[in-house]
């Protein structure tokens, strides 16, 4: 089965995201991450406060995921971050995201 981690040997990661609607709005939301000092918390207060997902009460949270659970797009951006960082803004049909990549296991 091709699936959002094609093929390779993931088996979870640990995420948190923020969801908009727009590739604008995503783009400045990063760029106030970015130029934090404190880019974790930063992250999580732009969460708390821009994004639509349930998720934004536990700023961004999304807890341990494997292949599958998440939408294609968002699954193949993870695969390619740093752990510990914000990825540029990720389109899927939800919208548009921002991960921060707390973890994964290979």
């Amino acid at each position: 089965m091709l699936d959002g981690w094609h093929g390779d040997n993931m088996i979870s990661a640990e995420a948190s995201h923020i969801l908009v609607a727009s590739k604008g709005e995503a783009s400045t939301i990063r760029n106030h991450i970015i130029n934090a000092k404190k880019q974790l918390k930063e992250f999580e207060k732009r969460a708390r406060r821009h994004s639509t997902c349930p998720s934004a009460r536990r700023g961004g949270d999304l807890g341990t995921f494997g292949r599958g659970q998440m939408a294609a797009g968002f699954e193949i951006a993870i695969k390619k971050m740093d752990v510990g960082t914000v990825s540029e803004p990720v389109k899927t049909r939800y919208g548009y995201h921002l991960i921060w990549l707390h973890s994964r296991i290979d």
